[in-house]
């Protein structure tokens, strides 16, 4: 069996990983890949959103089955393109991955159908954003309704922040066409949990859940990032919440899709918050996530592969989902100056150091080879140190044991990943 993924990140890396374990699979390719994929799949040197290049490449080698990693070709219609090609691929097609492209479609499906998520206002300009500000409280959530790379949401203390983050979303337009319009949401506090989950269309089944720490700094401070840390499972998830949700959030959202004439194959990311009042959604991705696989995926027992032509064929019913009783943490180590501006292009070594260990894991991200073939950074965030042991807590030693093992020369990671489990 021959794979293509699409993507460059640490994602894909886990996906790769994944892949590689099942016997059928005889070649993969990663378009475009990076240093650390290279050990298991050929890169391609295509870009992720050059789908005609792409659909192409599957067709001149005879890839069985195209997985799509990222969100922005899933929302740019990637899965269309191969399906028109008559192509076998994994992801949901233009009219589904809107469930991730728009927050304002999404909130407006949570509203029709009755799932549970915060109250919300849609502005389609900076004037009707500040006269629904004018009548809100404080705090209060500032989303851009596009994809804005993890880091379109704004928390506004007050009226100032507020006007700041209207100009920057919508009239200095930093994340594009991202902030043509924006969605205003209460403030809700509580624990954050993430679960992904696979779908056919019409089934969904859950993996395990996870913990992301999306502030650059300890103790939650500092500038959202694409994610610094991740661990599973989650200690709040409990029996009982997982109850609800399947009852009110993940069926109904499946089943909403279908009725919309939007019928969703692949990974739903369920981005939830457990409130007061019971869990609600924050977000959804069409996607997995990014670093949520690179701690959920090694705790799958059942093999990805199968799952994910379960899913294709519309069989999702028909296979068993298994997870290890395993605790697994990973912690980020990026480039100091991350996500602003950072240099790259350092030396990594110790990476040799998790050859042959199937309870340290290092996934990379933004890796490359310089022309003597060595593995340099090539990003904000360079490697996912990743460790899986009985307990959250030996995880979390692990992980940062084996983070100390890896060196560059602008090395930087928080130091607290995992600080909730003390609070369980």
């Amino acid at each position: 069996m021959k794979i293509l993924i699409i993507g460059s990140g640490g994602r894909e890396h886990a996906i790769a990983w994944a892949c590689a374990k099942n016997p059928r699979v005889e070649k993969i390719w990663c378009a475009p890949g990076n240093a650390g994929i290279a050990g298991i799949a050929e890169c391609v040197p295509i870009g992720a959103m050059e789908f005609e290049r792409l659909a192409a490449f599957a067709k001149e080698n005879a890839v069985d089955l195209t997985i799509v990693g990222m969100d922005d070709p899933l929302v740019g219609g990637i899965v269309d393109i191969f399906k028109s090609e008559g192509l076998r691929v994994f992801g949901p097609d233009k009219k589904a991955a809107v469930l991730e492209g728009s927050k304002a479609f999404s909130k407006d499906l949570m509203k029709k159908y009755d799932i549970p998520t915060a109250e919300y206002h849609i502005a389609r300009t900076p004037e009707e954003a500040m006269e629904i500000f004018a009548h809100t409280g404080y705090p209060v959530v500032l989303k851009a309704d596009g994809l804005a790379l993890g880091k379109g949401v704004l928390i506004c203390e007050d009226a100032y922040s507020a006007r700041e983050g209207v100009r920057e979303l919508m009239e200095d337009k930093k994340f594009g066409s991202a902030g043509d319009q924006v969605v205003i949401e209460e403030f809700l506090t509580g624990r954050e949990i993430s679960v992904l989950s696979f779908v056919d269309g019409k089934t969904v089944k859950t993996m395990a859940s996870a913990m992301d720490h999306k502030r650059a700094g300890d103790g939650d401070t500092g500038l959202n990032t694409g994610g610094m840390g991740n661990f599973s499972p989650s200690p709040f998830y409990t029996p009982e919440i997982d109850a609800y949700c399947r009852e009110h959030i993940y069926q109904r959202t499946v089943d909403a899709m279908a009725a919309e004439g939007r019928p969703f194959t692949g990974v739903i990311f369920f981005g939830l918050i457990l409130t007061e009042k019971g869990p609600k959604v924050l977000e959804y991705n069409a996607r997995f996530g990014d670093p949520e696989a690179q701690v959920v995926l090694p705790r799958m027992k059942t093999d990805l592969v199968d799952v994910i032509e379960a899913c294709v064929d519309g069989k999702l019913d028909e296979i068993p989902l298994e997870f290890s009783e395993d605790a697994c943490l990973c912690v980020v180590l990026a480039s100091d100056g991350y996500p602003v501006k950072y240099e790259k292009g350092f030396p990594i070594s110790g990476l040799e150091t998790f050859e042959g260990k199937t309870d340290e894991l290092v996934f990379h991200a933004g890796t490359a080879f310089d022309g003597d073939g060595n593995i340099v950074t090539n990003g904000g965030r360079v490697l996912a140190v990743t460790a899986l042991a009985p307990t959250l807590q030996e995880a979390r030693s692990k992980a940062y044991a084996a983070a100390e093992r890896v060196t560059f020369a602008n090395k930087y990671m928080r130091h607290d990943i995992g600080h909730a489990i003390d609070e369980a």
